[in-house]
């Protein structure tokens, strides 16, 4: 019986479409898509147990010890992970690195034990990827970007967040995009982010718009690259920048460094390890830019630090940390802020408050 495939890539990639991935938990980590789950048909060490045999004995031997590797209890245990993915997501699609042998054994073991036909990807992860990548093109060259600049604390995220035409840059690379910015979760990998980024430009092309608001960034975010074609295009692009007092600044920088920072570190470490662990990223993040900040300047902001973070232990209140951030602001960020914004005066379009830049978005650009 001839199991059917699937080749519409962006009806798949559009829709979320719920992703069976039976590649090994390796080629998985590299890349993989935002709606896929990974269930192998063979883990690590058995693919690189069939890979040696491949190289030394050739193609049939390879299947030969696959088949007796991927057998009874284990494959029962495997197939049975599939049907459960299936029934709770009967519109999915599974596919492995090239829509070949994998998926292929993978949804005949499915046919066989369940009587589920469940389609897999044509040309499998390789040509999703590849349609990705095309598209991604096709995106910088067809979407109009307005870029939104700013000073550090501005509240540009905020303001982003406040729009449908935009695509949260940081939101995609998991970063706050400075060197306070780290998660505790780690960055996904390039070829995730720019999968992601290449749906959500699909997504604002499918809804017809050309016009979208992105945030200024530099080349990378994180220790993660904004892909060629589209950084090519973000640096020509007109560019708004956004204004608030420096109070206004301040307490965006709290919210986002102190208050939202350390909830995540206790969410996912405990209350005192997370607190533990959220104070040395802070140490470690002032250390990282000590050069740049001049051993006094350094030494300051490192007591400025250490006194908040032992009076919010002592008596339960934040509040110290404003101290630190107001000179971290003024003192690090200011300067390179002002150079970088000297370089690209000339596509600065619009300067205002949040409520003035909105206006300015919906009149100028018929942005939502």
């Amino acid at each position: 019986m001839e199991l059917p495939q699937i080749e519409d890539y962006h009806s798949i990639l559009l829709n979320d479409t719920p992703l069976l991935d039976v590649r090994a938990p390796v080629e998985f980590d590299q890349g993989s898509f935002p709606s896929a789950e990974n269930f192998p048909l063979i883990d690590n060490q058995e693919r690189e147990a069939i890979g040696i045999r491949y190289k030394n004995l050739g193609q049939d031997e390879a299947i030969k010890l696959g088949h007796e590797l991927v057998r009874d209890e284990v494959k029962s245990d495997r197939v049975q992970h599939w049907q459960d993915f299936f029934e709770q997501n009967p519109h999915g699609v599974l596919y492995c690195f090239r829509g070949g042998m994998r998926s292929k054994i993978s949804q005949q073991w499915i046919y066989e034990q369940t009587g589920t036909i469940y389609p897999r990807v044509k040309g499998g992860y390789k040509a999703m990827r590849r349609f990705l990548i095309d598209e991604l093109e096709i995106s910088a060259q067809q979407l109009k970007p307005v870029m939104l600049g700013g000073r550090t604390g501005i509240g540009k995220t905020v303001l982003l967040q406040r729009l449908d035409q935009q695509v949260d840059l940081e939101g995609i690379y998991h970063h706050r995009g400075s060197v306070f910015g780290k998660h505790v979760t780690p960055q996904p990998s390039q070829i995730d982010i720019e999968n992601r980024l290449s749906i959500e430009l699909l997504k604002i092309r499918n809804k017809e718009h050309t016009q979208i608001v992105l945030e200024d960034e530099g080349t990378n975010i994180g220790s993660r690259a904004i892909p060629d074609v589209l950084f090519a295009r973000m640096k020509q692009s007109p560019l708004i920048l956004l204004e608030a007092s420096i109070d206004e600044r301040i307490d965006i920088t709290f919210q986002e460094y102190i208050i939202e920072s350390l909830a995540e570190h206790q969410q996912h470490n405990g209350d005192d390890a997370g607190f533990e662990s959220w104070a040395n990223q802070l140490q470690t993040s002032i250390d990282k830019i000590q050069r740049r900040l001049g051993g006094v300047r350094h030494k300051e902001l490192k007591a400025l630090l250490t006194d908040a973070i032992q009076r919010q232990i002592s008596t339960g209140d934040a509040d110290a940390h404003k101290d630190w951030i107001k000179v971290l602001l003024v003192d690090y960020y200011d300067p390179m802020y002002d150079f970088q914004t000297e370089k690209k005066l000339q596509r600065v379009v619009y300067r205002g408050t949040q409520e003035e830049v909105l206006g300015y978005l919906k009149e100028q650009h018929k942005i939502s």
